[in-house]
């Protein structure tokens, strides 16, 4: 993809990412970026590895009640993973469920730190929600340093709240 097209699918800038709508032309690159992080995700993520999968997940960023981004890096414009915001609720309880995954080789570097205050500013200054939750599993450390690091509190825990890659 030509980056203009890139820039025009843009929602929000930071110094190193930005973060996009994605298209069908993203196909590719996402599937090789998830391929190659599905030891990562194991047990803690259904990473899409395939075109159908990557097809599904495009006509779902065109519902109402979900937001699809991908996270970029704003020299080269690389995919370096994907923040959604599902179940988007809206009327007096404006509110939605937030799920993200950062590729293998990027992990670690702050991309997804960035990027998460991003959506963040996005969803509550954009889209006017009230709320954001983020389940995680409660022995993803990494994930919890994050939301950590972003403002988030912990309200609870839920058992057999969540299945992932069947379990």
């Amino acid at each position: 993809m030509k980056k203009a097209a890139r820039r025009k699918n843009m929602l929000a800038t930071g110094l190193t990412v930005y973060l996009r709508t994605p298209i069908a032309d993203d196909c590719d690159e996402f599937i090789r970026l998830t391929q190659a992080s599905v030891r990562l995700y194991q047990n803690l993520a259904s990473a899409i590895t395939t075109q159908k999968q990557f097809a599904e997940y495009i006509k779902q960023c065109s519902k109402s009640d979900f937001e699809g981004l991908l996270v970029c890096r704003k020299k080269d414009h690389v995919i370096l993973g994907s923040i959604n915001l599902s179940q988007i609720s809206r009327g007096g309880f404006k509110s939605a469920y937030l799920g993200y995954q950062i590729g293998a080789p990027f992990a670690g570097q702050g991309f997804m730190t960035e990027a998460l205050r991003l959506v963040l500013n996005y969803a509550f200054k954009h889209m006017k929600l009230h709320r954001l939750e983020a389940n995680i599993q409660p022995g993803n450390n990494p994930s919890i340093a994050l939301v950590r690091r972003a403002g988030f509190t912990k309200e609870g825990y839920s058992r057999k709240y969540l299945k992932i890659s069947g379990q």
